[in-house]
């Protein structure tokens, strides 16, 4: 089929403005655009040295180039079954490359969760100290990776820390709801092992303000990362 000299201009004109009005419908000034580039480009992390608390156990301070995007699947083993967690980079680069990068190392294995709480304004379980609770870390800290609009709805895995930019080790899991400050990093959800979570609550807490470490403990058999998206 033969198409004329002036059709095909007319053709490529109008092709040309609804490419245009497509780029600019699906990205409006280009925001959307520039936000998922940034996405896949690596995030500069600080991971700064503590010498006045060195690491609980043998690891490495994580490479400052993390992931930006994708997922990432963290299986935690405790005496109470396992619990799945999806961790979400572009949410949290530097906590989630950090978590991962203490699970490879076998960090958190053979640890406790010293920490259960179950008040009007707070249930969480805390896990990631070493020693006892908010003693025993990794030997580095990190900034927060926080904005005004998180929430920590049952099932959130967030960043313990002892102030502002003193991310490390320690984690909590929300079972029930957090009624908290949006000052605490948030990684991920919980996808499978309520259950567990739920018997972990259930045994009770020794403490009669319902905050303090719980009744039978929790260990931590193992962290594991099981699988990576993006």
């Amino acid at each position: 089929m033969r198409t004329s000299s002036s059709t095909l201009r007319r053709t490529l004109a109008t092709a040309t403005a609804a490419g245009a009005l497509l780029a600019l419908t699906a990205i409006p000034g280009g925001t959307a655009y520039a936000s998922q580039e940034r996405g896949k480009q690596p995030a500069t992390c600080e991971f700064r040295p503590t010498p006045d608390r060195p690491a609980a156990r043998p690891v490495s301070i994580p490479k400052a180039k993390q992931k930006s995007h994708g997922t990432v699947d963290v299986r935690i083993t405790t005496n109470y079954g396992p619990m799945v967690f999806r961790l979400d980079r572009e949410l949290a680069p530097c906590a989630v490359g950090s978590l991962a990068h203490l699970a490879k190392a076998d960090f958190y294995d053979m640890s406790q969760c010293f920490r259960l709480t179950d008040t009007a304004r707070l249930g969480v379980l805390q896990c990631g100290d070493i020693y006892r609770q908010e003693e025993g870390g990794p030997g580095y800290e990190f900034d927060d990776e926080v904005n005004p609009s998180l929430t920590y709805p049952r099932g959130t895995i967030a960043m313990g820390n002892q102030g502002p930019g003193t991310n490390g080790s320690e984690f909590f899991v929300v079972h029930s709801f957090a009624n908290i400050s949006p000052n605490y990093t948030v990684m991920g959800h919980l996808v499978s092992g309520y259950d567990a979570l739920d018997a972990i609550v259930a045994a009770g807490i020794a403490d009669p303000d319902r905050d303090g470490p719980p009744a039978s403990p929790v260990w931590i058999s193992d962290v594991r990362v099981v699988g990576q998206r993006g």
